[in-house]
């Protein structure tokens, strides 16, 4: 009976968060190059190009029921242990702001090229990407899991002080690039 009423709900999303990010960059004209053995970086004097782009991201972090079976729960006597399923996040949507990209290019040089502002804004994407560990997400997931699945669990009969739930492992920087979608 506990796998079933837990099986119902095949993914439950228990966190979401909604990252804005400004990807910026700048450049140089710069002329390199090697004469006599010897190198050189000179900057040349024609301006610098900036741009913003702003990237709005959502991120959701679930867990999955599919699998979820007799093995993991534990019972003993009036005690229950629900070791859950790895949480995953996935990044659902990016949006890029396509008004409020702000741009300065001086005169004497070229506007940015939509393949230089697409590459700009895969860089932003990524970057919030590598981020996932640093916001939370995943102990989120876990403790809203725990709020959601406890009060099945007492409307079944369990005590409230007699329930744990555990998940399989503590999480290191390395493991949460396998959580990702």
């Amino acid at each position: 009976m506990l796998v079933m009423q837990v099986r119902q709900c095949s993914r439950l999303y228990t966190a979401e968060y909604n990252i804005h990010k400004i990807v910026t960059h700048e450049d140089d004209v710069r002329l390199k190059g090697k004469l006599l053995d010897k190198e050189y970086d000179i900057k040349m004097p024609v301006g610098q190009r900036k741009v913003a782009i702003p990237v709005d991201a959502r991120l959701k972090a679930y867990i999955d029921f599919s699998q979820f079976s007799e093995k993991n729960i534990e019972r003993r006597g009036e005690k229950v242990t629900v070791i859950l399923p790895d949480p995953k996040v996935a990044l659902t949507s990016t949006k890029v702001d396509q008004r409020h990209i702000k741009a300065f290019v001086p005169l004497t040089r070229s506007s940015f090229s939509d393949a230089e502002l697409t590459n700009y804004e895969r860089q932003g994407r990524q970057s919030i990407i590598n981020s996932i560990p640093r916001l939370g997400i995943i102990e989120t997931a876990r403790v809203n899991a725990a709020a959601v699945l406890i009060p099945a669990f007492v409307r079944m009969g369990f005590k409230e002080e007699n329930i744990t739930v555990a998940f399989r492992k503590q999480y290191t920087n390395s493991d949460l690039r396998t959580i990702l979608e």
